[in-house]
């Protein structure tokens, strides 16, 4: 009784110790989400998520028994059913001309019925994802087999692919919600961002890495907050090291669970630590196994805009600890410098980042995330707490920038390259956490509602028009406008 008291004055009822259902306008925005994802995912050409082709081809290697990329005459890849290859490299090219692009349903026909005349195998080169694990690809290689025993052509599998990693995230989500002790609202938030459906809707390992992100980030507060259980500390034994091989940067997630001040919870922080030493231990176990080599790949340079080569992991690193301050000031002018396209990318712009939504979504987005905080923590947390929540969210992300220069940054450059917005999808709940307030705001709940709603439709028709419609051009930067109105109220390829 003391210590339930105790609980009790922290802010934490004795009463959240078992989940409770969401409630009605929680639900709604749920079946939103979802109702988004499964719409991306049958919208959305193929390959027109950013990396899909690679991602499609580890998780084909996966689908047929393999774990590990091969080495073929300096080429990382793997040897692959023609037809699924040419899928991508003659039907769905991602690699086209700076001109207007819009597909139709004979491109999809002629896909469907083309395999029978592409027999064999190739090797195919995917060395940007070579050394992913392959527990991030199973939905997505489980959804090819089953398009295989269906009898469906290499383009139906891929659909069926897309759909079963969507529902794992869904899946994944709805666990997440439900373990949350608190703070939903905030998790919510994130994902009604166009940018969360639209990468779980498509063969992206996103969907398990922010589907494993989010319940890892549940389990911690659920057991830091109310208590470690059994079943609990099982669970987050088994989600930590899922969380490591999705990407070990997102791995302190788990620290969000450590009380400030601590008090009496010495057991609970026992298990929050030993399950991030037990996700560390695997992640290197996993590098170990599959030979723990980095695969170099050529790049866009974003400030000479010549193709390059990523530099070897030890080299950048030897440059961090050669000049500490200096990597530091690389660090500050590359956020600095980036935050504008981080903005945009978090929210939505399709594509391999070439389409924008109206820009008037964008403010939207903002009013969405604005109110999603002001809904309400639902408990009362100190200054203390929501400071180590924020340093847990800034550190992550500083993690995710120094993980992109050591692994996707031209040698020694004197900036961060390949960091993309959606890579902070993950901590984004927890930030948005420690800034909302303890009690829902008057009409907070349903400008909430209602933004969110806003956006995602506009959203849908945006991804629809651009890529059946309209058509878009595949350019860097902001495409040109003449016509202001047209630019707040249209999505980009009718600026």
């Amino acid at each position: 009784m003391r210590s339930e008291r105790m609980m009790a004055r922290h802010g934490i009822e004795a009463g959240l110790s078992a989940p409770s259902p969401l409630p009605a306008l929680e639900k709604l925005l749920l079946a939103a989400i979802c109702a988004a994802t499964l719409f991306f995912a049958v919208v959305t050409p193929p390959f027109q998520a950013p990396d899909e082709n690679q991602h499609y081809m580890k998780a084909l290697l996966l689908s047929e028994g393999r774990m590990l990329a091969e080495t073929r005459g300096g080429l990382i890849g793997a040897d692959l059913p023609r037809a699924a290859i040419e899928l991508h490299s003659v039907d769905f090219p991602t690699d086209v001309p700076a001109t207007a692009r819009v597909f139709d349903s004979a491109m999809l026909a002629k896909a469907w019925t083309a395999d029978a005349s592409r027999p064999g195998r190739v090797f195919a080169e995917f060395p940007n994802v070579a050394s992913y694990a392959p527990t991030i690809y199973a939905p997505g290689a489980a959804g090819l087999l089953m398009g295989d025993a269906m009898g469906l052509p290499h383009l139906g599998a891929f659909y069926v692919g897309r759909i079963i990693n969507a529902v794992t995230a869904l899946a994944l989500l709805c666990a997440a919600l439900w373990l949350l002790p608190f703070g939903r609202t905030a998790m919510l938030g994130v994902a009604l961002l166009p940018t969360f459906s639209y990468q779980i809707g498509s063969l992206s390992p996103d969907a398990v890495i922010n589907g494993i992100a989010f319940v890892g980030l549940a389990l911690a507060l659920r057991i830091g907050f109310i208590g470690n259980s059994a079943r609990r500390t099982t669970g987050l034994f088994i989600i930590a090291p899922m969380l490591a091989l999705a990407k070990g940067v997102y791995l302190p997630l788990i620290a969000a669970g450590l009380r400030w001040p601590t008090g009496r919870h010495n057991g609970r922080l026992l298990v929050l630590f030993m399950a991030m030493a037990i996700g560390a231990l695997t992640f290197i176990g996993w590098m170990k196994y599959s030979g723990g080599s980095q695969a170099l790949y050529h790049i866009m340079s974003r400030k000479t805009g010549e193709s390059v080569l990523t530099a070897p992991l030890a080299n950048q690193l030897a440059v961090i600890l050669g000049d500490p301050i200096g990597y530091v000031r690389i660090l500050i002018s590359s956020v600095v410098e980036r935050a504008p396209v981080y903005v945009l990318q978090i929210v939505g712009r399709f594509g391999w980042n070439a389409i924008l939504l109206p820009l008037l979504a964008y403010p939207l987005a903002g009013v969405m995330i604005v109110a999603a905080m002001a809904s309400g923590a639902g408990e009362r947390f100190g200054i203390g707490q929501r400071l180590w929540w924020i340093a847990v969210a800034v550190d992550t992300a500083l993690l995710i920038e120094t993980a992109m220069y050591l692994t996707g940054t031209p040698p020694a450059a004197d900036f961060i390259q390949g960091t993309q917005g959606r890579y902070f999808l993950p901590l984004m709940p927890l930030l948005l956490l420690a800034l909302s307030t303890e009690r829902p705001m008057r009409g907070a709940r349903p400008l909430f509602a209602g933004s969110a709603l806003l956006l995602l439709a506009i959203a849908s028709v945006s991804a629809f028009d651009s890529f059946w419609v309209r058509g878009f051009v595949t350019s860097d930067g902001m495409p040109p406008h003449s016509d202001p109105l047209r630019a707040l109220l249209l999505p980009s390829p009718r600026w």
